[in-house]
């Protein structure tokens, strides 16, 4: 197939210019890169799926290293909260979509990359697509539903996948791809069950432990755009902050996996298509709830709003608090009571089964788990606030500080 690309941009990809000869000098006198591996990394492309904390050092790092065409996917805008680990924005970024606070910082970091911008969700219906254009896939998502996707399109697509994932002091970080080595599904073949584990906006996130783990995704997506060195493929490292260490566990490809395994089951973008257990259970509540909007006892979900119309007309429902003791300190409702989801089986007897009980979280996923555990103990009167605090900080108080 005859190129088709002008001589003069063929040329300067093949070339090195005398300001990336003197910015990727200390790159040039390692042996494992020297000229020719930084213009590989010049030829080559990446894609980093999410502008937060993790996709912030990778992205950062890769521009500095001088990867040609770097893609950068998100949908969402900088929050004040992002500022404590997402490194790539500043505070006047907050309120401006994030794919243009990071290409507008890359650039500083490095004019000479070519950063393409997917301001979208990535999705069954753009995935190959949008990965078919790009050498390598770092993902830096917070979520199981996306994460799986991501790791089903690159199996799919045949695209190395570099995998981080933060929670709390803790973090870890692989490499997959079939057939050389596992792929996610192959350690996890399912997402969790609702409610297990919650994200870093429900549990917390140490800031520098981003840095830690995306930088180390970064470090991974250049060995294997050079093909240099030993990869995590085959391998979890696992990272603990406060004991400051490090493990890594031996992985292997599951022949079994639904996915990469010898007779896989999901054979097309499409079946990999699902929503996580809480957003389904949330949905199937939300249709009783409409079919039984004449019976009080049966409604599981109530927004915000609604919340708050209740109790300004004099309803005075029981406000159960299933976060943690520290999320308590940032905000809460008046007049809730705190019982942590990890005791309340153990504590249930403080509540009564009579009383209309509004349960509430931080964004509504340990909490419809919660309402869920209540009603298979004889509790009827029990709604989850869909969305958590997070919704009543958006949609009653704005001046309730968010997280």
């Amino acid at each position: 197939m005859p190129n088709c690309e002008p001589p003069s941009e063929a040329k300067a990809k093949s070339e090195l210019s005398s300001s990336e000869l003197t910015r990727y000098s200390r790159h040039l006198l390692l042996d494992e890169v020297g000229k020719d591996g930084q213009l590989r990394l010049k030829q080559s492309s990446a894609l980093v799926i999410g502008m937060g904390g993790l996709g912030s050092p990778v992205s950062l790092y890769l521009a500095a290293a001088g990867v040609g065409t770097i893609g950068i996917s998100d949908f969402d805008a900088v929050e004040l909260s992002n500022l404590q680990r997402q490194i790539l924005h500043s505070t006047d970024s907050v309120g401006k979509k994030k794919v243009q606070s990071a290409k507008k910082r890359l650039h500083e970091v490095n004019p000479e990359v070519n950063v393409q911008v997917h301001e979208e969700r990535i999705t069954v219906e753009n995935a190959l697509k949008i990965f078919a254009d790009y050498d390598v896939i770092v993902d830096g998502t917070d979520n199981f539903q996306t994460r799986y996707l991501v790791n089903d399109a690159c199996v799919l697509s045949k695209k190395p996948l570099v995998y981080g994932s933060i929670f709390r002091f803790e973090g870890q970080a692989s490499v997959f791809f079939p057939p050389d080595g596992p792929c996610y599904r192959c350690i996890y073949p399912e997402p969790p069950e609702s409610g297990a584990v919650p994200n870093c906006a429900e549990g917390g996130v140490l800031g520098v432990l981003a840095g830690v783990i995306g930088s180390i995704q970064a470090a991974e997506a250049i060995k294997v755009l050079l093909g240099k060195g030993q990869s995590l493929m085959g391998r979890l490292l696992l990272y603990d902050a406060l004991e400051t260490s490090f493990d890594t566990l031996n992985l292997k490809r599951n022949p079994q996996c639904p996915l990469c395994g010898k007779q896989p089951t999901i054979t097309s973008l499409k079946e990999t298509n699902f929503v996580c257990a809480a957003e389904a259970n949330s949905s199937e509540s939300k249709s009783v709830s409409k079919m039984n909007n004449n019976d009080d006892e049966l409604k599981t979900e109530i927004s915000a709003t609604e919340l708050s119309d209740l109790i300004k007309t004099g309803g005075s429902p029981f406000l159960l608090d299933v976060r943690s003791m520290e999320e308590t300190m940032i905000c809460n409702l008046d007049n809730s009571v705190l019982i942590p989801l990890p005791e309340l089986e153990r504590r249930m007897g403080e509540l009564d089964k009579n009383e209309d009980i509004v349960v509430y979280c931080h964004a509504g996923v340990r909490s419809h788990h919660a309402a869920h555990v209540l009603r298979k103990n004889g509790f009827r009167r029990v709604r989850n606030l869909t969305g958590g605090i997070t919704a009543w900080a958006l949609d009653v108080d704005r001046s309730m500080p968010r997280y």
